[in-house]
């Protein structure tokens, strides 16, 4: 009887190890069954196509602080989609905010210098006018006998005088006006720091790095998030010298992913170096002359990206396929094929 109940344990862990390895062998078909097929069909591909192997790869955007401080907290999680304009970190303002506050302060005390030196100003401005007169007054007096030239030369005194007090009023009711100026703009400015400690998305993408936590202090441009650029999207191929000067910018590309061998994704020709990236020490034969590799960039249009956005990952190694001819038709098993969007 234990011996039937040991068969039957044996059967049940059998049976248990196939459920787990079934998928695993069905993964690792479907992988070497898409490396079979590009293996098998890269030495019948047309003369007028280059392809050469790469990985999916995005431009990178790191967000990081503009003055520094205590990161405050971050909203995101590293493979977040994000939208652009979307906050996705706070750096504290604590002192910012204190600072602001004294700010406000020196535009009000400016403004109110201001009133004062106006009103001074306007106190000169009646000093003098009665000074010209009165001056007025005793030439025409002095002209008839009726006072002394020295009467009248204190009143051309008074009226210099008079002169320079509103000068010296109206250079304090500019000066006072400049203060004000200078007092908004520290506002501004100061407003701006505490926006900006506002991290936000400049692009839509996925987090990449979450690479700060609330409470560490970081210096000026200390990175908090590195986002992936979703819109610009692509994989790297390094071609022959023999190849290169057969493709162009723009030139149709498709990409055959390791992980989807099933799919073909529509692309173009976005780069391609001006230098080789290999470069033996001496070139004088042909056969080291095409050992020179050219680098090259195969874009997917941006609004297949969009379209599929939820569907785009980076690091996917494939192949990259390029037309040298154009107007040549692609051969059945590189036309294009995406997965469904649902």
């Amino acid at each position: 009887m234990s011996s039937g109940v040991l068969q039957t344990q044996g059967d049940a862990t059998m049976s248990l190890n196939f459920k787990v390895l079934f998928p695993v062998l069905l993964l690792l078909a479907a992988v070497g069954g898409g490396s079979y097929w590009w293996y098998v069909n890269r030495d019948r591909l047309p003369d007028e196509i280059a392809y050469g192997n790469g990985r999916i790869e995005a431009e990178t955007v790191q967000i990081a602080t503009k003055n520094g401080g205590r990161v405050l907290e971050v909203l995101v999680d590293e493979g977040d989609l994000v939208e652009e304009g979307q906050l996705l970190a706070r750096i504290d303002t604590d002192e910012l905010q204190s600072s602001l506050a004294g700010a406000k302060a020196n535009v009000a005390a400016a403004r109110d210098l201001v009133a004062s030196t106006r009103a001074l100003a306007a106190q000169r401005e009646s000093e003098l006018k009665y000074a010209a007169q009165a001056l007025q007054r005793s030439q025409t007096l002095v002209a008839k006998g009726h006072i002394s030239q020295q009467e009248a030369d204190q009143r051309q005194t008074a009226k210099e005088t008079a002169e320079a007090a509103l000068a010296a009023a109206q250079a304090q009711f500019n000066n006072a006006g400049s203060l004000v100026e200078a007092a908004r703009a520290e506002v501004n400015r100061i407003g701006t720091l505490i926006e900006e400690a506002e991290l936000k998305a400049p692009i839509a993408g996925r987090v990449q790095y979450r690479l700060a936590e609330p409470g560490e202090v970081l210096s000026v441009g200390g990175r908090v998030i590195t986002l992936l650029d979703l819109a610009h999207v692509y994989m790297t191929i390094f071609l022959p010298t023999t190849e290169v000067g057969l493709v162009y910018i723009g030139a149709e590309a498709r990409i055959v992913l390791d992980a989807a061998p099933g799919y073909v994704i529509p692309a173009n020709v976005s780069f391609v170096a001006a230098d080789a990236q290999f470069t033996p020490r001496e070139v004088e034969t042909r056969t080291e002359r095409e050992k020179l590799m050219f680098r090259i960039k195969i874009s997917i249009p941006a609004e297949l990206l969009k379209e599929h956005i939820e569907k785009v990952r980076t690091g996917l190694p494939g192949v990259a396929y390029v037309m040298m001819a154009p107007g040549t038709a692609w051969p059945a098993d590189l036309a294009v094929h995406l997965p469904s969007v649902k």
